[in-house]
């Protein structure tokens, strides 16, 4: 990544911070820890993972920040405004964000779980011709045509894109991560995939009880699960197994 990119002003997404004081004194978001002692966040490179456990955190505030972007909750691109279910958190109006001086081109909000309504309401209510059916495509493959046609610079955030894709797929989407990167695009994106996590010069941000943090790749839990794994997998398995038994 050039310079010129790297440099804080010129990413679209500068800082998000949380205004504690528009936030319920019951919302169940105080009890999330990463994020409780959570104020402000600044972001300094074109790309930066959530990285972490479930249920710590890192979609709520990544959907936080896109809201405040101007994103649909569900997800698409910020002309899309439809709603299948509401299940905003209460994040949305307590997060400010701090931009850079660029405008942005394009941008898309993808979430795995509703990409089947923003699929659908691409064909139904946004799709001018241009685009193809992405309802005639596996989910996966719809969401990355999908990614492809909206290649232009600007800001794209994502929640567990690996989803939907395999191993190979993953590998795809992590070039295209880096090369629109390269072209002064921003990501930030929540994700277990070690292959995504993988990708160099990108920014790791751990969720945990102890905050958010900023790791080294061979230090996410992704990266460390897969290479016991893979280096002793039987014996990984004869004790998991074993334990089951046991317990049960």
């Amino acid at each position: 990544m050039t310079d010129d990119v790297m440099r804080r002003g010129a990413l679209f997404i500068r800082e998000a911070a949380i205004v504690w004081d528009e936030v319920p004194r019951d919302s169940y978001l105080r009890d999330i820890p990463a994020l409780k002692g959570f104020d402000r966040l600044a972001f300094d490179s074109n790309v930066t993972f959530f990285a972490g456990e479930n249920g710590t955190g890192k979609s709520t505030l990544l959907e936080g920040i896109a809201v405040a972007y101007g994103y649909n909750p569900e997800g698409g691109t910020r002309n899309y405004h439809f709603s299948t279910y509401h299940d905003v958190s209460e994040l949305e109006e307590a997060i400010r964000l701090v931009r850079g001086y660029r405008k942005r081109n394009s941008g898309y909000f993808f979430r795995a779980e509703s990409f089947f309504n923003v699929a659908t309401a691409t064909n139904l209510e946004y799709n001018d011709g241009s685009m193809p059916d992405y309802h005639a495509q596996s989910h996966g493959e719809s969401f990355l045509a999908f990614l492809q046609d909206e290649c232009r610079e600007g800001v794209y955030l994502m929640d567990e894109p690996e989803a939907a894709l395999s191993p190979q797929r993953q590998l795809t989407l992590l070039l295209h991560i880096h090369c629109m990167a390269l072209e002064g695009s921003q990501f930030i994106i929540a994700t277990h995939s070690p292959i995504l996590l993988g990708l160099p010069g990108a920014r790791i941000l751990n969720f945990s009880e102890d905050g958010i943090r900023p790791i080294q790749y061979e230090e996410t839990e992704s990266y460390q699960i897969t290479k016991l794994f893979l280096g002793r997998r039987e014996q990984l398995l004869k004790e998991l197994f074993r334990s089951t038994g046991e317990d049960g």
